[in-house]
């Protein structure tokens, strides 16, 4: 069994292997060419998170998906690009509207430059991304229009909060499914569709790359509250100081307002409080870490996995399958 990309997938299947390695490795280039500028500043700026790493989550999903059709076929790489291009686009902007100070293990660019800079840098790659989407025809530009407004729309309805009478919990789900799922799925779509896939198929991997993509933001949220910063490569809690409610503390709201007991009471209390003040937001983490709502959300982040990887019933069987049903225990290792 080997493991493939940042990520950390086993791939039992040398074919695969290599197949998975050199279709990352192509978009790696990509990004770096993509990120390119005649102006240098504007180039160190957009390279500065393609050069910090990270996951290349969506990457991997758009190879896996191409092994359905022809992983070979010339859009594949190009798509991968793109929707690489995007998320990091999205991190530019959630960083500055998180205040964030590090990133990827790096610091952010709103951090190390300014809050315009940052916010200029993620337009730029957007129009990088739509460059090279517009080659890859009206249907992909379409896939990738409908799921940027799921993702905007995902990003206004956390700002704006759910409404009276709403339940918090499935307004939050609602959230990451169109702020993390929309884009995660559209990478099963792209990998699947650019390959030529059967249509069939292209919709069982757009329906798996939305469910895993829901479990990938849980376990997100459950390395925020769980994790340093060494493994998580952000600042932990930088949720919980802002102010975001993400599912752990959801859960924990959820219990004290259910007949709470009086620590679930005095944690809500402490959330409420000003949490910029460094001992108040220490003491709140620790809450967290050590209450019945983290592990609450780590057993909803195993039942989007599995329900991600249940869809995959319908697909043939081939080491690409085996790779994607890996891909769910992954996720969930992550917020184990």
């Amino acid at each position: 069994m080997t493991v493939v990309g940042p990520f950390g997938l086993s791939v039992r299947d040398h074919a695969l292997e290599t197949d998975v390695q050199a279709g990352l490795a192509a978009v790696e280039e990509g990004l770096i060419e993509a990120t390119k500028s005649g102006v240098p500043f504007i180039t160190e700026a957009a390279q500065h998170l393609v050069r910090a790493g990270g996951k290349r989550f969506r990457p991997l999903l758009v190879m896996l998906a191409a092994q359905f059709g022809d992983p070979h076929a010339p859009g594949v790489v190009p798509s991968a690009v793109v929707v690489e291009l995007t998320h990091l686009a999205t991190l530019y902007h959630d960083d500055v509207m998180d205040e964030a100070d590090v990133r990827r293990g790096v610091p952010s660019a709103n951090a190390r430059w300014d809050n315009s800079v940052a916010v200029l840098t993620g337009d730029f790659l957007f129009a990088r991304a739509s460059h090279i989407l517009a080659d890859l025809g009206p249907e992909a530009v379409r896939v990738q229009a409908e799921a940027f407004e799921r993702l905007v729309t995902g990003q206004i309805l956390e700002t704006a909060g759910p409404r009276e009478g709403d339940d918090p919990i499935a307004h939050y789900l609602d959230v990451i499914a169109g702020k993390t799922g929309s884009l995660i799925a559209v990478a099963g779509r792209f990998g699947a569709m650019m390959s030529g896939a059967d249509e069939n198929v292209v919709d069982v991997l757009t329906q798996y790359g939305e469910r895993i993509g829901t479990a990938f933001q849980l376990a997100d949220d459950v390395l925020d509250i769980a994790s340093d910063s060494h493994e998580s490569g952000k600042t932990p809690g930088t949720d919980l100081r802002e102010g975001i409610e993400t599912l752990p503390v959801l859960r924990l709201r959820a219990r004290a307002a259910d007949g709470g007991s009086p620590e679930d009471l005095a944690l809500c209390a402490l959330l409420d409080g000003d949490l910029s003040d460094d001992a108040r937001h220490a003491e709140a983490l620790a809450g967290l870490r050590a209450h019945p709502a983290l592990e609450e959300a780590r057993r909803d982040t195993i039942r989007c996995a599995d329900e991600a990887r249940n869809v995959l019933a319908p697909l043939p069987d081939c080491a690409a399958k085996e790779a994607l049903s890996y891909l769910c225990d992954s996720v969930v290792h992550r917020a184990g």
